[in-house]
């Protein structure tokens, strides 16, 4: 029994990076469509989106089968459900990356302010995405608690390119809505952030039992 449950749980860890890469592709054509002016990978966004819905639904029954079938013991049974638990903000993931290719049709032809810093918090904001996703197939608790902490360096660059556009609208209200298109991407960025942010939180869950702030394990009064 023990080795037919070792089997599936390597299928759940491959399943659950093969999750993260859609994750991480969506980010990378969303983007790549917006920076690039190309129009033509939008749709390819909402198709990697579908795969990843397809995705989670795959993994979701996995780890039902691992529930019901294998009778886990507490420590696996943390890990099948904090695996329930990051498919759903990978699912989230998608979505956002979606929702900046549906922005992008907008913002083909003026993407002047696109091409530094958006690029460069998505980068981050995926780095996370990665990173998260590794350090529960590692069970890297190190790992995922740099990734907690890693949030407010996406933190940062989201309020830098916010005040920037500000100070643009102030001198260019002309151009507001387009400067408010390019806020909500780095605001979907953000979020995308914030999800990674939580899979790593339910990673350390998965191994320690308990989910740390800002990669910061609290207290037994205050957990």
């Amino acid at each position: 029994m023990r080795l037919k449950y070792t089997e599936m749980l390597k299928t759940l860890h491959d399943e659950m990076l093969g999750m993260g890469a859609l994750c991480e592709e969506a980010i990378a054509t969303a983007i790549k469509a917006l920076v690039n002016n190309d129009a033509s990978l939008i749709e390819k966004v909402f198709a990697i989106d579908s795969d990843i819905d397809k995705k989670e639904r795959e993994i979701e029954s996995l780890c039902l089968k691992l529930l019901l079938q294998q009778q886990p013991v507490a420590s696996d049974l943390r890990e099948i459900s904090s695996a329930l638990k990051m498919i759903s903000d990978m699912e989230r993931i998608g979505d956002q990356a979606s929702d900046i290719a549906e922005i992008t049709v907008y913002l083909i032809g003026h993407t002047e302010r696109c091409e530094n810093d958006i690029g460069k918090m998505a980068l981050e904001a995926t780095k996370m995405v990665i990173d998260s996703i590794d350090s529960f197939v590692r069970r890297d608790l190190g790992l995922a608690r740099y990734v907690i902490a890693y949030d407010d360096v996406v933190d940062d660059w989201f309020i830098r390119i916010k005040t920037e556009l500000i100070e643009l609208l102030g001198k260019d209200s002309i151009q507001s809505e387009y400067y408010l298109d390019i806020f909500m991407v780095a605001k979907y960025l953000e979020r995308i952030a914030d999800h990674a942010t939580n899979i790593a939180e339910w990673v350390e869950y998965s191994i320690t039992g308990k989910r740390s702030k800002n990669g910061v394990v609290p207290d037994d009064d205050d957990a």
